[in-house]
C-alpha cells in the first residue's frame, strides 16, 4: 500500500491591523495527503526576505533573530521531512492511512523520541569543539605548526563560531559548505582570496575528521565554490629602490630603523624568510656561507654569504642577543610596521594598483608602494634580482628551498617582463 502525500514547507501567512508580517514570521510544515491537511509549526522563524519559496528553505548565509544560521534551520526542516515521511512509511505497512489526529499522535511521539536520543548521545560524545581543538593540538604537535599557523585556525575557529552557535560536523553537507561561503561573503564581507583559503583550512580539518571516523561525509571532496580571483602581485624592490633603502640617512629621532633596515637588507641578499632571519644564530654561520633547517618547510638550505650579508652579519658579529640569535630580528608586527615607515623615509612611493573581489564586485586599489613593505618583500626582493641578473633558476631555488618550478613561474614572468621593458630603451637609437 502506498499512501500519496505531499509535503510542503512555507512561511505561515500571518497578519497585523490588516497588513502581513514580514518578520520573524514561523515555518510551517504542510502535509496534504488523501484529500486531507495537516499543519506542523516548526520550532524556527525566520524574516520573509530571507526566505526561498522555491527551494522551500533559508536562503544561503541567513540567521535568524536568534542567530540560529540557515545552515542549522534548514537541517532541522529536513529532519522533520524525514520523520513524516518515516510515519508514512510504517502506516503504509500497516496498510493503514492515519487520521490528522493518529498523524499528529505519531509525529509528536517521534519528535520526542528523536529529542530524547539526541539528549542521550550527546553526553557521551564529543563536541565539535571538542573535535577542532583536537585536531589543531594533535597537528600542532605532528607538524610543529607556527605561532601564525595557529593563529590562522583560531581565527577559522571564530568565523566557525559567527556561522554557528553549535555546529556539527554534519552541518557541513555541500549546501552547508555553501552557507559558510555565503556567511563568509555576505556577513563578514571577506575577499574571495581570503574565503578561499578558510575554506582550504576548513576542508583539512573536515578531512582529518573523516579518517579519525568522527564523520561519515565527504561532500568537503568535491565542494569548490566558485570564487572570482586574480593572481596576488608580488611586492618586490628593483635595483634602484634596493639602493634608496641601502643609502638612506636615518634621522636621528628615528635611529631604531637601522636595525630593521638592517635585518631587511639582509633577507633581500639570501633569500631568508622572515621567520628564518629571527631563529639565525651565529652557530649557523659556517665561514662564507650560513646552513639553516627552514622553519616553514623544515628544508636543510647552504647559501653562501655576498659582500652585503657578510656586512651586516660583521657588524653584529660581537653584539651579544638573547639565544646567540645573529642579527637584532624584533616582531614580525613591529618591523612590517617599521618597515613601511622605512620605505616612505626612502621614497618607495611609486603608485600600485592591487585588484580583489569581493563576491563578484571587484575593487581596484592604489597605494604608494611603502605601504605594502613587509617581511615577505625581503624575500621576494632576493628571487626577482637574483633571476633578473640571469642567476639560472635551479641555483636561485637552492637558496630559497623552492621545490618546484611551478612555485618560480610568477617571479620568472615578472622578469621576462623587466626584460620585454628593458629592449625598448633600444627604440630611442632607432
Amino acid at each position: 500500500m502506498i499512501i500519496k502525500r505531499n509535503i510542503i514547507f512555507s512561511l505561515e501567512n500571518r497578519k497585523k491591523n490588516g497588513v502581513p508580517i514580514v518578520d520573524n514570521v514561523p515555518i510551517r510544515m504542510r502535509v496534504n495527503y488523501d484529500s486531507r491537511r495537516v499543519d506542523f509549526t516548526m520550532k524556527h522563524r525566520i524574516d520573509v526576505k530571507k526566505w526561498d519559496a522555491n527551494k522551500q528553505q533559508v536562503k544561503n548565509g541567513c540567521t535568524n533573530k536568534l542567530k540560529v544560521s540557515s545552515a542549522e534551520i534548514n537541517a532541522d526542516l529536513t529532519r522533520n521531512y524525514t520523520i513524516i515521511q518515516d510515519i508514512f512509511r510504517e502506516f503504509e505497512f500497516q496498510e493503514t492511512i492515519p487520521t490528522p489526529e493518529q498523524l499528529r499522535e505519531a509525529y509528536k511521539s517521534k519528535t520526542k523520541t528523536e529529542e530524547s536520543k539526541e539528549k542521550e548521545t550527546i553526553i557521551p560524545q564529543k563536541t565539535f569543539w571538542d573535535i577542532y581543538d583536537e585536531f589543531t593540538n594533535e597537528n600542532g604537535r605532528l607538524k610543529d605548526w607556527t605561532p601564525a599557523t595557529y593563529e590562522k585556525f583560531a581565527a577559522q575557529r571564530n568565523h566557525l563560531e559567527g556561522f554557528c552557535k553549535h555546529p556539527s560536523l554534519e552541518m557541513f553537507t555541500e549546501e552547508g559548505l555553501t552557507d559558510y561561503v555565503e556567511y563568509l561573503r555576505l556577513t563578514l564581507e571577506l575577499r574571495n582570496s581570503t574565503i578561499g583559503k578558510q575554506i582550504g583550512y576548513l576542508k583539512w580539518f573536515l578531512k582529518w575528521a573523516f579518517l579519525k571516523g568522527y564523520t561519515t561525509l565527504r561532500d568537503y571532496e568535491v565542494f569548490r565554490p566558485k570564487l572570482k580571483e586574480t593572481q596576488k602581485k608580488i611586492i618586490f624592490l628593483d635595483k634602484e629602490e634596493l639602493d634608496k633603502v641601502k643609502n638612506l640617512e636615518i634621522p636621528t629621532s628615528k635611529q631604531y630603523l637601522e636595525r630593521v633596515r638592517d635585518v631587511f637588507l639582509f633577507c633581500c641578499f639570501t633569500g631568508l624568510r622572515y621567520s628564518d632571519a629571527y631563529n639565525l644564530r651565529k652557530s649557523d654561520i659556517k665561514g662564507q656561507c650560513i646552513e639553516i633547517t627552514t622553519v616553514k618547510t623544515a628544508d636543510s638550505l647552504t647559501i653562501e654569504l655576498n659582500k652585503m650579508s657578510k656586512a651586516i652579519l660583521t657588524k653584529y658579529k660581537k653584539v651579544e642577543f638573547e639565544n646567540n640569535k645573529a642579527l637584532p630580528v624584533i616582531s614580525n608586527q613591529k618591523m612590517n610596521e617599521y618597515l613601511k615607515e622605512l620605505g616612505e623615509l626612502a621614497g618607495i612611493n611609486i603608485p600600485i594598483r592591487q585588484t580583489y573581489y569581493v563576491g563578484n564586485n571587484r575593487i581596484d586599489e592604489v597605494r604608494p608602494k611603502y605601504e605594502l613593505l613587509g617581511t615577505h618583500v625581503g624575500r621576494k626582493t632576493f628571487i626577482v634580482n637574483a633571476l633578473s641578473m640571469g642567476i639560472p633558476v635551479n641555483i636561485v631555488m637552492k637558496w630559497t628551498g623552492h621545490s618546484d618550478y611551478k612555485s618560480m613561474k610568477p617571479y620568472i614572468d615578472i622578469v621576462d617582463s623587466i626584460k620585454a621593458q628593458s629592449m625598448k630603451k633600444f627604440d630611442t637609437l632607432a
